[in-house]
């Protein structure tokens, strides 16, 4: 019994880490793309988890909710922060600090 725990639980990891992964795959495309619509500069190529928890989807299956952040720029020289909220796999809010426009 304790070998089939131990399986579950190694199981359960490796199923958090590749989740985790897919998902701040997903919020590093997502952070870009905002930016890129923006003319913005997507800084550092990465996103940082701030906040993890439960949360039920529009099905109300349980799933999990990560908040990242990341560092974006308006003239190459000041660093705004932005960030993403993403449900599951999917991007459920995106916000970009108040930033300069060029034009």
């Amino acid at each position: 019994m304790p070998e089939l725990l131990t399986v579950l639980l190694m199981a359960a990891v490796v199923w958090l880490w590749y989740d985790s992964m897919r998902a701040r795959e997903r919020a590093v495309q997502a952070g870009k793309q905002a930016c890129g619509r923006n003319g913005l500069q997507f800084l550092d190529d990465t996103v940082q988890i701030v906040k993890l928890w439960p949360a039920r989807d529009p099905n109300g299956r349980l799933t999990l909710r990560r908040t990242y952040r990341f560092e974006f720029s308006d003239d190459g020289a000041r660093r705004r922060e932005g960030g993403v909220v993403m449900l599951g796999a999917q991007v459920e809010s995106l916000h970009l600090d108040p930033f300069l426009m060029h034009g």
